[in-house]
């Protein structure tokens, strides 16, 4: 959607959490010398001001990034940590989105493709890493881009898929493009973020995805308070198809510590770490 800028969210606890996971898949990638991809069908800006009109007027990365960033935290968060700090000194002033946090952890022969639609996002994505050979930003519909660009090279990596979900057919959209890019490179990691709404549309979204014949389907959900009313995101989803190895495990061992940190208030908050199709 055009309308959608990450601005007034970046840097919330779904960043925190949604980043942190990323952070763990690309670490598993460097754990091998071969160069690797790395594709997003959803940019944004790359890299945030906290201090802009934007994140002033939500305020909401006091209850994400703010509240753990210079804080004793466990050994799987240690590396996401460190990519915030890389943009901060003493004040906490600037997040990396996803595409920086790729380029920070990426080394000199691997390769990263961002999709940006929104015309000003895009603009602001290229002067980012204007002068960074490895990273490819293009302004054009994330899907469609991402699905033109399979298998790619090198074949192995990630690709992020991480929609605003502002309208219920971005839903059944996200499904359909999956099974798709899943058919065009079946040997790559797919990481898919969604918001843990009232209204529950995600259900509908994991249960087709379990249908769709694709295995190896990790599930990591993270609430920080009850699902009460009608609106408002209660938690944070993460679907990891393909995951590397014991991503299970780390996740299940840093999770504690995240709802910890994150919850609205103690004891509201929970999280599970699950299979949603084993191999």
């Amino acid at each position: 959607m055009l309308s959608y800028q990450h601005g007034f969210h970046a840097g919330n606890f779904a960043d925190v959490h949604k980043h942190l996971l990323l952070t763990l898949l690309l670490q598993a990638l460097n754990r091998k010398t071969k160069p690797w991809s790395y594709l997003e069908t959803h940019g944004g800006r790359a890299r945030y001001d906290l201090t802009s009109a934007q994140a002033s007027k939500t305020g909401e990365f006091q209850a994400g990034i703010a509240r753990i960033w210079q804080q004793p935290a466990p050994a799987a968060a240690q590396a996401y940590l460190e990519q915030v700090c890389a943009l901060n000194t003493e004040a906490l002033t600037a997040y990396p989105g996803s595409p920086l946090l790729a380029a920070q952890l990426a080394r000199e022969h691997d390769r990263i493709s961002v999709m940006e639609l929104h015309p000003a996002e895009a603009e602001a994505l290229k002067a980012v890493f204007r002068q960074d050979a490895r990273v490819a930003v293009h302004h054009r519909d994330g899907y469609e881009g991402v699905l033109s660009l399979l298998p790619p090279k090198p074949n192995r990596g990630v690709v992020l898929i991480d929609p605003s979900f502002e309208v219920k057919q971005e839903y059944a959209d996200l499904v359909q493009f999956v099974s798709k890019a899943y058919q065009r490179w079946s040997n790559g990691c797919f990481a898919i973020w969604y918001p843990l709404l009232p209204a529950g549309q995600w259900q509908r979204m994991k249960r087709d995805l379990a249908a769709s014949g694709i295995r190896k389907i990790l599930c990591a959900e993270l609430e920080v308070s009850a699902a009460d009313g009608e609106r408002g995101m209660y938690g944070s989803g993460m679907l990891v198809i393909n995951p590397p190895w014991q991503l299970d495990q780390t996740l299940a061992s840093v999770s504690p510590w995240l709802v910890e940190q994150l919850q609205v208030e103690r004891g509201s908050g929970t999280w599970r770490v699950d299979w949603l199709v084993p191999e």
